[in-house]
């Protein structure tokens, strides 16, 4: 081994675990087995993700090596790592979506965004005071790779335009 790969570097992996005794226990263990040092772990159990999960966000310090085997077996036991690597989301961005969001299919406007764009829905908020059949509106809050506020929009746009989805976008925007 040379001396690149015995480096100790810290990196970010953000999870997405279902509401269960233990998966959080079950999320640390390959850090630990690996050989990894746990930095601080940002539990937010007081939301839920668009898919219904908890999200996670773990930072370790580690070796490329050992990073690299973290994140495998995380994956291979199943859990969803959403994110994983030194670069951070460093920007913010809230927009707001309106028009017949749920017959368009939220989910599939939440991925689409996620896959399009350099950016990863945080927080979602729907309002449908007349029932889901009429119009509705939901409420974006988007964590942006620095720089990447106009693409990400831009992904979001072109999204909503192709569902005929009104947007107004960037309410707020900065650092986190």
């Amino acid at each position: 081994m040379n001396e690149e790969e015995d480096a100790v570097n810290a990196y970010m992996i953000r999870l997405e675990l279902v509401d269960e005794p233990g998966e959080l226990l079950r999320a640390l263990q390959p850090i630990s087995e690996s050989g990894g040092n746990l930095l601080s772990i940002f539990h937010e159990r007081g939301n839920i993700t668009p898919r219904g999960h908890i999200p996670v966000e773990v930072d370790i310090e580690a070796t490329a090596s050992q990073y690299e085997s973290i994140v495998e077996v995380l994956q291979e036991e199943g859990i969803n790592v959403i994110q994983a690597g030194a670069e951070r989301y460093s920007e913010s961005v809230v927009c707001i979506l309106s028009g017949h969001i749920v017959d368009t299919d939220l989910s599939d406007t939440l991925s689409r965004i996620q896959e399009a764009s350099n950016a990863t829905v945080t927080d979602v908020s729907l309002s449908a005071p007349e029932g889901t059949r009429n119009t509705s509106s939901a409420k974006l809050r988007l964590a942006v790779e620095e720089g990447g506020v106009r693409e990400a929009v831009a992904s979001i746009r072109a999204i909503a335009d192709e569902k005929d989805l009104h947007l107004i976008e960037s309410l707020t925007r900065g650092e986190q």
